[in-house]
């Protein structure tokens, strides 16, 4: 019997009627812009309501592949450091998403850090946002998910140089998507700030540098893992380019412009 993974966050972070919430989600699709096909992404994922439409002007720009590779920070610090799902379902509001076998399997092969491990997928909310989206737009996908709670530079890369090496052997796209919000809880000023950096990181196509920027100025960018991860692999793959679609933070949307979270959304190619 296959292994379900039912929704943690439905009712919270996005709506739980599927009506409601394909009606949120063709409202921050409703943005235009030319098609790319991207190897990699950066996605918020925070609730709809603060992170949707940044998420969404993403989605609406991408030439979205049958198959993806989805990485999250692992926010309950359940389970494995590095932690994949290599069969099974997840639940949204939506209907199933499957998880795809092969590609796990061979992502496990190529680096044995990877731990079979659904403790970690549980109750984490960053890579099930992400879902409904695909659904809405790509029925009939298939996803790897992957829980990174490490902080290693070189195992971070390690994982992203697997990556590449597992897409590399396909003639199907596979996307790498990065679930990550930026900087948290600081001003609307000073995140501002602190996110170009990192943003600046990513649109240069530097891992390396998009880590020793997260560390050395402390930016709370709970995702720099998967992003770091996400950029080694599509240099691998050849990417030669990083566009920033939309940014945001939460106090576009609150008004408080106090303690705000950071949003960006962006497409490697």
């Amino acid at each position: 019997m296959a292994t379900v993974r039912h929704p943690a966050v439905a009712g919270r972070f996005y709506p739980a009627r599927p009506e409601a919430l394909l009606r949120d989600i063709n409202s921050y699709l409703a943005v235009s812009g030319e098609k790319v096909s991207a190897m990699g992404c950066v996605l918020p994922h925070a609730g709809y309501m603060y992170s949707g439409h940044v998420a969404g002007a993403v989605f609406a720009r991408l030439e979205l592949p049958a198959r993806f590779i989805i990485l999250c920070p692992n926010h309950t610090g359940m389970g494995k450091p590095l932690a994949i799902m290599s069969e099974g379902i997840w639940e949204t509001p939506l209907g199933q998403a499957k998880i795809d076998a092969e590609i796990s399997s061979e992502l496990s092969q190529h680096y044995s850090k990877l731990s079979e491990d659904d403790e970690a997928h549980r109750a984490e909310h960053a890579l099930e946002v992400q879902l409904p989206f695909l659904q809405a737009l790509r029925p009939e996908f298939t996803f790897v998910p992957i829980a990174v709670g490490i902080s290693s530079y070189e195992a971070l890369a390690a994982l992203g140089e697997a990556v590449a090496a597992v897409i590399s052997a396909h003639s199907e796209k596979v996307l790498i998507i990065a679930s990550s919000d930026m900087n948290h809880y600081e001003s609307d000023a000073v995140t501002r700030i602190k996110d170009q950096k990192a943003i600046d990181k990513i649109l240069a196509l530097d891992p390396k540098g998009l880590y020793d920027v997260v560390i050395d100025e402390d930016i709370s960018m709970c995702g720099y893992g998967p992003t770091v991860a996400m950029l080694t692999a599509a240099k691998k793959l050849g990417a030669r380019s990083a566009e920033l679609v939309k940014y945001a933070t939460s106090g576009d949307v609150s008004g408080d412009r106090d303690l705000v979270v950071g949003y960006a959304g962006m497409i490697v190619q």
